[in-house]
């Protein structure tokens, strides 16, 4: 039998998009692309990295839009947050397809579908090698789903965040419509907020840097790309405090 590879990283956190979820699709989720991504949280359980997870829910529902749209901004969000519970589902039956055990741990209480959040429940789920799904945001409206990522990071002692983009790190410009758009290796977050940087929310931004939380900032589409990214390999942004 093969070793099993090795990683520096004992617990992470990844963060992707509701967008992630839907390929090529402009609603939803796309069960391929669903299982693809779950391929890639198995290749790094497999090395014994404890992960977390938060997914956004901008595929299904995103409550800033609706707001935009004249809809109640606290009605909206908890639209959004229910969105992610929906995404936290489908990923977790992909990855118990896989053989992968998983919680979703949701931060509004509906115990018919799954677990309330308790930082000590979910530390234990962590330490027994459990994947642990983070839904519903933070609980609260006008908080994102990138700040329920840099909470639930830290309330977990986890040792960075990685971020599945669609783009291979941190530009100074969009570069796919921008062909000269430099990418950033290394960048510290004050940075990142002069130049107003659209990696994370400015609230997401300021409780990792707070934190002293590595952010690295890769593309989710590469085949192997996570595994990779965990292994210091391939083409990412790190950006830290």
């Amino acid at each position: 039998m093969p070793d099993t590879p090795q990683t520096t990283y004992k617990r992470v956190m990844l963060k992707i998009s509701g967008e992630a979820l839907m390929g090529d699709q402009g609603f939803g989720l796309h069960p391929p692309t669903v299982q693809r991504i779950a391929r890639e949280v198995q290749s790094v359980h497999e090395m014994g990295v404890e992960i977390c997870m938060v997914i956004g829910g901008g595929n299904i529902f995103r409550g800033l839009q609706g707001s935009a749209q004249g809809m109640e901004r606290t009605q909206a969000d908890y639209m959004g947050m229910l969105a992610t519970v929906m995404n936290a589902l489908a990923m977790q039956t992909a990855l118990e397809e896989l053989g992968v055990h998983t919680r979703v741990i949701s931060a509004i209480p509906m115990d018919q579908v799954c677990e309330p959040y308790i930082r000590r429940r979910a530390v234990r789920h962590l330490e027994k090698k459990r994947v642990c799904i983070f839904a519903a945001g933070t609980g609260n409206p006008y908080f994102t789903t990138d700040t329920a990522a840099a909470l639930r990071a830290s309330e977990m002692a986890c040792e960075a965040i990685f971020m599945g983009k669609q783009v291979d790190g941190i530009y100074d410009s969009d570069p796919k419509t921008n062909s000269a758009a430099k990418r950033f290796d290394d960048i510290s977050y004050d940075e990142v907020l002069r130049a107003n940087l659209k990696v994370m929310d400015a609230s997401a931004i300021a409780l990792c840097r707070d934190n002293k939380m590595p952010l690295i900032v890769f593309s989710l589409d590469e085949p192997g790309g996570f595994s990779g990214i965990v292994n210091g390999e391939g083409t990412y942004t790190r950006v830290h405090a």
